[in-house]
């Protein structure tokens, strides 16, 4: 294949360039969307109605983007990415949202989606989240959800469960949720609206909300059925003294304007639970939570609005500044605007439930969203230090120093890293009967670890040697048979491998390492014919269908060139068909757009489109490829 003329690309990346910063705004920063399924803006529309508060009008215009995301020319429901296969909670919460709104059951997108619902057992089958909400609107009994009292705050670290124990997603869910679950809590649902006709058998007859899926689950459900049964005995002022010791977990985390855990499901059980504890709708801890809500809309016009899961404005602004940084000879004055942006950001002293882990470690991370200091992760501080570190200014250097000795303090007894625990791999914890998402904690994982192995490596401090080196060991362990990396954070299989080309890049592992080259091998052997790459997200059901979709992506073709390049491979043919690819499919704003969810909030279960993917990534691979190839030439 002949090469890469000089002036097509030079005009590409000029066009992509301009057009990313057309959208960083005037501080410095960027934040694209961050959207999911339709359960979060489902899940809005079901928060008025339970709270009382409709917005006659926002419920509309979400109405009507959830009606345009049935798939309507197949299964009839809603599924959990553009392009997969129908799921029932998504479809059940969007069905009753939808109703909720006003829609007749007899339309006939309401009648298609509950023939699609009826069809595979009705919302029975519905998992844990969408049965508690089932329960709190009075659409199944209590008995038909898992036990989660309030007493879990009361339970010793020794115990073998405890909120240390579980990710800091579970966390935030989970403890107002147990307030909720404590006080049988029910939705006002002012319309008196039920969703009976989607269930084949009566609810309160029902037998199997429980489905056994393992003999340590069918234990575990045992043990808390036993454990439901034995609640009336738990005394009065244990009972107090729970509930007030989860309203002051709440409230120390409430994060402002954020909101809990900065992520949609924590706010909303926050708002709900602390109403239900008795605050005045005017207090102003209600009005941060409806306000951190509010926040997360995103008004497209056109009578279209629908809710975000939370907001990527740090990730989406070291992710932009990393692709400009590519080009030598780019203004450095936005990268630099950037970066004083995010620097500030960056959390120092403040409490977090990281230090429960490591006490004494000072801290030095960064979290993904505007504010979220309990939380800061792993992947983030890698990244803005990786960033830092590019610009060879000195000024960064504090901010660099206690990124990295965050980061190595926060290095998981496996030599892994994982986004924002140390050693939380409980892993029998996904037994019980509340975890049926299977996504209940944070172990390490391949992505971040390569992210956190590639920045202690770059920053080159002897103390961080034995850490780069452990992280090492557990890279070269986690590969798979194929030669590929799961990518955890990032769908899937490619983005996981080209993270790990990159640590291995930075860390000046040798190129003709066998790791190294069987990842090689597996990048050439999944191109596509088109010259990209593209990976579904049924990878995480199904590995057979590791780098396999039936279409290319630019955010995907970008990881697997990024890759190749990382390796070494700047020369190989795969490399220059995936660069004319990203050239023949960029669109006239200069940059690239399709429907394609690019990420996992969580495996299986919960899937992102990260707006801002198929902008920055493919710039970054264009801009690493002109740089090597002048090089190369020269």
């Amino acid at each position: 294949m002949n090469s890469i003329p000089a002036i097509s690309l030079d005009s590409a990346i000029a066009r992509a360039c301009t057009a990313l910063l057309v959208q960083q705004r005037e501080d410095g920063h960027w934040c694209f969307p961050l959207e999911a399924d339709c359960t979060i803006p489902a899940e809005y529309i079901l928060m008025m109605h339970f709270m009382d508060e409709v917005d006659i009008v926002l419920e509309r215009k979400i109405a009507n983007f959830l009606r345009a995301r049935q798939v309507t020319d197949g299964h009839g429901g809603w599924p959990l990415y553009y392009g997969g296969d129908f799921d029932m909670s998504c479809s059940v919460k969007t069905y009753y949202a939808l109703k909720l709104a006003g829609d007749s059951p007899e339309a006939a997108h309401m009648v298609h989606a509950r023939n699609a619902i009826l069809e595979r057992g009705g919302a029975v089958c519905s998992n844990v989240f969408t049965r508690l909400l089932l329960a709190m609107y009075r659409q199944i009994p209590w008995r038909g959800v898992p036990f989660i009292p309030a007493e879990i705050m009361l339970l010793p670290r020794w115990f073998p469960f405890h909120l240390s124990k579980v990710a800091y997603w579970s966390r935030t869910v989970m403890v107002p949720l147990s307030i909720l679950c404590t006080l049988k809590a029910k939705a006002i649902n002012p319309r008196n609206v039920h969703v009976q006709e989607l269930f084949t058998v009566d609810p309160e007859k029902e037998k199997n909300y429980f489905p056994v899926r393992t003999s340590l689950n069918r234990l575990l459900l045992y043990v808390e059925r036993l454990a439901s049964k034995l609640e009336p005995l738990i005394p009065s002022f244990i009972r107090r003294r729970a509930l007030k010791k989860a309203e002051q977990w709440i409230i120390e985390r409430l994060n402002g304007k954020d909101g809990l855990g900065a992520i949609f499901p924590a706010m909303v059980n926050a708002y709900e639970a602390l109403t239900l504890l008795g605050h005045d709708r005017d207090h102003p801890l209600l009005q941060q939570c409806r306000q951190s809500l509010r926040e997360l809309l995103v008004d497209e016009g056109e009578e279209i609005t629908w809710c975000q899961p939370c907001v990527s404005p740090v990730w989406d602004t070291v992710l932009a500044t990393l692709a400009l940084q590519e080009d030598k000879q780019v203004d450095s004055e936005p990268i630099r605007r950037a970066l004083d942006w995010i620097v500030p950001l960056q959390i120092l002293d403040e409490p977090g439930d990281w230090r429960d882990s490591r006490p004494n470690l000072s801290g030095g991370g960064w979290a993904f969203q505007y504010a979220n200091p309990h939380y800061p992760d792993l992947d983030d501080t890698a990244a803005v230090a990786w960033a830092l570190i590019q610009t060879g200014a000195e000024d960064y250097r504090v901010s660099i120093t206690r990124a990295a000795d965050w980061l190595a303090g926060m290095q998981s007894s496996n030599g892994g890293f994982a986004a924002f625990d140390i050693d939380n791999a409980y892993y029998y914890l996904n037994e019980i009967p509340f975890a049926d998402h299977g996504a209940l904690l944070d172990p390490p994982t391949s992505d971040v670890s390569a992210r956190c192995v590639g920045l202690l490596a770059l920053n080159g401090e002897v103390r961080h040697q034995e850490a780069v080196k452990r992280g090492l060991d557990f890279l070269f362990k986690e590969q798979e048979l194929s030669g590929a990396w799961f990518g955890r954070w990032g769908s899937n299989y490619i983005y996981g491998t080209w993270s790990v080309l990159e640590a291995f890049r930075l860390a000046r592992v040798d190129q003709g390492h066998q790791a190294v080259q069987r990842a090689i091998q597996w990048l050439e052997s999944v191109q596509r014919a088109d010259g990209g790459w593209g990976e579904t997200n049924n990878s995480y059901l199904d590995p057979q269908l590791a780098g396999q979709l039936e279409a290319s992506t630019s955010f995907q073709t970008a990881w697997a060139v990024l890759g190749l390049m990382a390796a070494g491979e700047v020369e190989n043919t795969a490399v220059r068909k995936g660069i004319d690819y990203l050239l023949r499919t960029q669109i006239a704003t200069g940059l690239w757009e399709e429907p394609w969810f690019t990420a996992p909030g969580f495996p299986r279960v919960f899937y992102l489109k990260y707006h801002g993917y198929s902008k920055y990534f493919p710039l970054w691979a264009l801009n690493r490829y002109r740089t090597l190839s002048s090089r190369s030439a020269a």
